[in-house]
């Protein structure tokens, strides 16, 4: 694989950046941006992510409109706010039924606008209006947008029932996205705008990814997801790879390892993809100057001199003593939440461990393959320790058949179409999996419960709203199952629900975790503990990047204290990988 030049630069017009939380791609769509800029070239640089920290990275507001980047001459960046549009949006559609349905049908469609679907749609709405400027087009010579969409966003609006105006109050069970009324008018629109991202001579969809095997298979759904609606100008961008390893540092040839295992084994889908790497940079890519550095092969280790602060000074929690509080406050459900790729299987499975050679009962549930489980648990499981694997793609497929047939009833055929699309947004898994989860814990009532995937406060919202609503109507439990309405009350009770938030050390994977602190907390869940995984604070490593990477990580330290009100553990990045009992209990021990 070669490192990604100047040379490797795409030739088209626009550019697409899409990718996981935590994996860079707002740096490598910035650094690309400048790089291209400072060959006198107009560029245009639009981030449309909830989670954008591009005023971050040029130290500057940015607005809705183009913004001179301070120090160059030609490169122009906006912030758009799909958060924002998506409420005016869900607006829009709702206001006119707000006098003429009950209050509670109100609330219910509400909930179903409110996800993560809606914000995908009204960011799509943002940037196919720029994709379609006049004006734009021919005031930038190459305009590029940070976040792409997902396929099932454009495959949803290339459906009849996304443009026929009708609005349904979703009894029928669908996902989350809830009505299109408010898309009317912008087909044309938006055609064009899938045009242009399918034709490989105007656009090229970068993929950016990580040398760690979860963000590889993100990349690799991504990368098939878009190919079969035809998006198949593809290029591929591992960052954060350890190019050189030449130090006796036992963290640094681990740490190279550990990446060179995951690279052997890529999925299949990325393998024939143009494929280049960018190094990893110990620091947050925050100037113009360190984008150069970074970006164009320049020696990194010029900042290794660089006054970047002393450790973070407080003392924080392990694993050790949060399972210890676990044991003298016990509770009756334990949920390990995060983004993917931040290791909630691995925190559930250490939990888990401990508690049971304490003497405690305690039921795993996951939605991992088993597989998976065995291979972090190893072949020495305890007798005491009962598992349980969740298939993602069982449940959906037995949710999606309750539905349609209930869809079926008072559908023609575009509206079910609709509806099969509806359910193949991240909401519908999300719902069909909870309700799994909610039968495993029900017929579990004498063992801790410890699940290592969990709902979003929207999709617990969303249930709330929906059994409200069915009690109105029908003055009864209409379709939620039994074990959900046990469990929605439990989850709220932090007497016996422990929501533990998982994050790395990072600006992302932080800043992702706290809008799920505000969701959650919008549901009404108390999170107990925030962990901070894989951190290289305090380990004695000497490799020079590795231990500038360590002293950058207090700021996001501090802050994750702060957002925890100093309940943060801290799960050092560790020798061995955290696999079978030896792996797990070198976690385990205090540190």
């Amino acid at each position: 694989m070669e490192r990604f030049t100047k040379q490797h630069f795409p030739k088209t017009k626009y550019l697409f950046f899409t990718g996981k939380g935590g994996v860079g791609k707002t740096s490598v769509a910035s650094s690309l941006a400048y790089s291209i800029a400072s060959d006198n070239k107009r560029v245009l640089l639009i981030s449309t992510d909830p989670a954008s920290n591009l005023q971050d990275i040029f130290n500057q507001s940015l607005t809705n409109e183009p913004s001179l980047i301070q120090g160059t001459t030609s490169l122009y960046a906006l912030n758009l706010d799909p958060v924002q549009a998506a409420n005016d949006y869900k607006e829009q559609v709702i206001a006119p039924y707000r006098d003429k349905l009950p209050k509670v049908a109100i609330q219910s469609m509400e909930e179903q606008m409110s996800g993560a679907c809606t914000v995908e749609i009204a960011a799509f709405n943002q940037f196919s209006a720029l994709l379609t400027d006049q004006k734009v087009q021919e005031e930038f010579d190459i305009i590029i947008f940070d976040t792409a969409p997902t396929g099932h966003t454009l495959r949803l609006l290339q459906l009849p029932m996304a443009w026929s105006g009708f609005l349904t109050d979703n009894s029928s069970g669908a996902s989350c996205l809830g009505p299109l009324a408010g898309l009317e008018g912008k087909k044309q629109m938006y055609k064009k705008a899938v045009d242009v991202l399918s034709d490989a001579n105007q656009t090229t969809l970068l993929l950016v990814t990580r040398p760690d095997i979860n963000p590889l298979r993100e990349a690799a759904r991504a990368s098939q997801e878009l190919s079969e609606i035809g998006i198949d100008n593809q290029q591929l961008i591992i960052n954060g790879v350890l190019e050189v390893c030449d130090s006796e540092d036992v963290y640094a040839s681990a740490f190279k390892k550990r990446q060179s295992s995951a690279l052997d084994k890529m999925p299949e889908e990325l393998v024939e993809l143009p494929t280049y790497t960018l190094p990893l940079a110990p620091y947050t890519i925050t100037s113009l100057e360190r984008m150069d550095a970074w970006f164009n092969n320049k020696p990194i280790n010029e900042f290794s001199s660089e006054n970047i602060g002393e450790d973070y000074p407080f003392n924080l929690s392990s694993i050790h003593k949060l399972i210890d509080e676990f044991i003298e406050n016990p509770k009756r459900v334990i949920f390990t939440m995060g983004k993917g790729g931040v290791g909630k299987t691995t925190v559930a499975t250490l939990i888990a461990l401990g508690l049971t050679e304490k003497g405690k009962p305690v039921h795993l549930t996951t939605t991992d393959p088993a597989a998976h489980i065995k291979w972090i648990l190893g072949d020495n499981k305890p007798e005491s320790l009962s598992i349980s694997n969740i298939n993602p793609e069982t449940v959906l497929e037995e949710y999606k058949k309750e539905v349609l047939l209930k869809a079926s009833e008072s559908m023609d055929e575009d509206g079910l179409a609709f509806v099969r699309e509806d359910l193949e947004s991240p909401c519908t898994e999300e719902i069909a999996v909870f309700r799994a989860f909610a039968e495993v814990i029900e017929s579990h009532p004498n063992e801790i419960i410890v699940i290592d995937t969990a709902p979003t406060g929207h999709t617990l919202l969303l249930l709330d709203s929906t059994e409200s609503y069915h009690k109105e109507i029908s003055r009864s439990s209409g379709d939620i199952p039994i074990a959900i309405q046990h469990l929605l009350p439990t989850l709220r009770d932090p007497a016996k629900t422990s929501v533990l938030i998982t994050t790395l050390p990072e600006a992302t994977p932080v800043y992702e975790a706290e809008r799920l602190q505000n969701d959650l907390k919008r549901a009404g869940l108390h999170i107990s503990h925030w962990i901070v995984n894989q951190s290289f604070h305090n380990l004695k490593t000497e490799h020079p990047l590795l231990s500038q990477k360590a002293k950058h990580e207090s700021k996001w330290l501090e802050k994750v204290n702060s957002l925890s009100n100093k309940k943060t553990v801290l799960i050092p990045w560790s020798l061995e990988e955290p696999t079978g009992l030896d792996g797990l209990h070198s976690l385990l021990e205090e540190k």
